[in-house]
């Protein structure tokens, strides 16, 4: 039963690997923008309405996982998602501004929360030792796929065409979602028996809360805040990445699209490094550490117009966005236990849903206007101060020893 957890782990990984291609929009903006005459804001406007319904459907599909099990979700995942890519080479042939918002943002956007919340919970379940280790293992997937899908999609738009590529991939992604979508089940109650038991493990229980009961807390309430933030700045960092960097340290677009796609190494690796990490010292600290960085390095990019400097700060801002993703499931089980991990975890998402449109259009919008990064930079530290201090008050006044306290 050992290896069957890797198993589910691997499949899951593969899930999150193909719906995490939406990070790579930035490298369709500009072709797509080129080619149908509509305006780069525009365009990404589809990126954000897709953030939004992932976010809002994971509220619903969460509970969907909890009730009718993993592989139907990660089955309507892999139809939904495919279907949206698929349209959305469509959209862009009969130069239908409308259909792209429905196709990527609505359809694509279902797809996205359906696959996304499909293997976290049930990983968790997996492996009850090594939450932190579950939760970056099942989200490390969604980081990493930028790094694939930017230079791909860029060598496929060179060779067989913008409308093309997208219907490449939207196949693609279907044959193998369809396929990982079959391995992830839920264990018996005797796997996670066994693992429990295993000798010098210390496992942090919750008080096993229903979600209509966890959503009632200041600690939910708390987390969903540092949650939204941290997401805020990390993905209009990541829906603007590619002409941010060309305009404040002279890349070129080729270069800019390389960056992309480490970006998208630090974003998956991120994942699992800072998860693995709260495993040691605990959630609450990393999440502190988490905010401590974003601060730090915001300013390096604000203050230096360096390539590399940027890069290398830019890398570590989006490894503790990466880290918010699969740190936080975890920490909902450190507090409201695993019960309803799942439907919990799908109502902190709507967070998600929130920043995909306020991050994206805050830093296009200001940009827009005042043809600069740098307000919204000052914005994004500003808030992620007020995220540092939540995570100070959490770990000051509302959990101690992994258990919930509030009145």
């Amino acid at each position: 039963m050992k290896t069957n957890r890797y198993i589910v782990a691997l499949a899951g990984i593969m899930l999150h690997l193909m719906i995490g291609s939406v990070y790579a929009w930035s490298v369709f903006t500009g072709p797509i923008a080129k080619q149908t005459g509509w305006t780069e804001s525009s365009v990404a406007g589809a990126f954000s309405i897709a953030i939004f319904f992932l976010g809002m459907s994971a509220a619903f599909m969460g509970r969907i996982v909890e009730v009718a099990g993993p592989r139907l979700t990660g089955t309507i995942s892999s139809i939904l998602y495919s279907l949206g890519i698929i349209l959305t080479g469509y959209s862009i042939h009969i130069h239908s501004l409308v259909l792209l918002y429905i196709a990527y943002g609505v359809i694509g956007g279902l797809g996205l929360g359906s696959g996304y919340v499909t293997p976290v919970s049930t990983i968790i379940k997996w492996f009850p030792d090594k939450r932190g280790l579950a939760t970056g293992l099942a989200i490390m997937g969604f980081g990493f796929a930028a790094m694939l899908t930017g230079p791909v999609a860029q060598n496929l738009m060179s060779t067989v065409g913008l409308e093309r590529t997208f219907y490449i991939l939207g196949t693609f992604y279907f044959v193998v979602m369809i396929i990982s979508a079959q391995f992830i089940r839920r264990p018996d109650s005797s796997n996670e028996e066994v693992t429990l038991e295993k000798k010098g493990v210390r496992i942090t229980v919750g008080p096993e809360l229903t979600a209509n009961q966890a959503v009632k807390t200041k600690s939910f309430s708390l987390l969903w805040l540092m949650f939204f933030i941290n997401i805020t700045c990390g993905i209009g960092l990541v829906s603007a990445a590619s002409p941010m960097a060309q305009e404040m340290t002279g890349m070129s677009a080729a270069t800019a699209a390389v960056m992309v796609g480490i970006v998208g190494l630090f974003n998956g690796f991120g994942r699992l490094v800072w998860a693995t990490l709260s495993d040691f010292i605990g959630r609450p600290i990393t999440f502190s550490a988490i905010f401590i960085v974003n601060v730090v390095m915001l300013s390096v990019i604000l203050a230096f117009s360096n390539p590399l400097i940027f890069v290398i700060a830019l890398c570590l801002v989006l490894s503790c966005y990466g880290a918010g993703f699969s740190v936080i499931p975890a920490y909902l089980g450190d507090v409201f236990g695993t019960k309803e991990l799942g439907a919990i975890h799908g109502y902190i998402l709507t967070a998600w849903a929130a920043a995909g449109i306020v991050g994206p259009l805050l830093l296009s919008f200001t940009h827009q206007v005042l043809h600069s990064y740098s307000v919204t930079l000052i914005v994004f530290i500003v808030i992620d101060l007020l995220a540092l201090i939540s995570s100070f008050w959490i770990q000051r006044g509302f959990i101690k020893l992994g258990k919930l306290t509030d009145k």
